[in-house]
């Protein structure tokens, strides 16, 4: 599978993560302590945001703050719908891929931007289905691109604080447990109580 059919998976599995979310869960917590159901999804919403933009050229200082604080509205599926669509087209350009991003850690290929949007939709939309007790497999073929992306790495994004410290997993755990562990995340995480 390319990078780009991959890129469009993981957003599709997260905007049908979101599309599970009732109403009542919203503030329910999350495995990122500091964020709920709503606050995590902000989150990727806002990282989507800047995905246009940025394969189209403009540089963080150009594009400034307008993508701070409440991205959701009162309509955050409508939002999160409204966003993916944005994003797929702007990667879907043609030439999109062999363009130079330019993120604050510096200049990135666009082929390694798309490669952390799909990390950001699969942990967490992993995050989120745990949250809110849906479904929490994502699509293996996914997981598998994410693991290969991420294991070249690791050590970089963990000495950046880019993600949380690693954690280990139980002897005989599979490739998507694997995955979340190394991202920080407890695989077993259920919400408290």
């Amino acid at each position: 599978m390319d990078l780009l059919e991959t890129y469009r998976r993981s957003l599709a599995e997260f905007v049908d993560r979101v599309e599970q979310v009732a109403p009542g869960q919203w503030s329910d917590p999350t495995p990122c302590p500091d964020w709920d159901v709503r606050a995590l999804v902000n989150h990727v919403v806002t990282e989507d945001r800047w995905t246009a933009p940025l394969l189209a050229g403009r540089t963080v200082e150009e594009i400034g703050d307008r993508f701070e604080g409440d991205q959701l509205g009162d309509d955050p599926v409508g939002a999160v719908r409204q966003v993916a669509s944005q994003a797929e087209v702007a990667a879907s350009h043609p030439g999109a891929l062999d363009t130079t991003v330019h993120l604050t850690a510096g200049e990135t290929p666009a082929g390694e931007y798309l490669n952390q949007l799909v990390a950001e939709h699969l942990v967490h939309g992993w995050d989120l289905a745990v949250a809110i007790g849906a479904d929490p497999r994502l699509d293996g073929d996914l997981v598998a691109a994410c693991t290969r992306w991420f294991e070249a790495r690791v050590a970089d994004y963990r000495s950046g604080d880019l993600v949380r410290p690693g954690l280990d997993v139980r002897a005989g755990a599979d490739r998507q447990d694997r995955l979340i562990a190394a991202f920080g995340r407890d695989p077993d995480w259920t919400p408290p109580a």
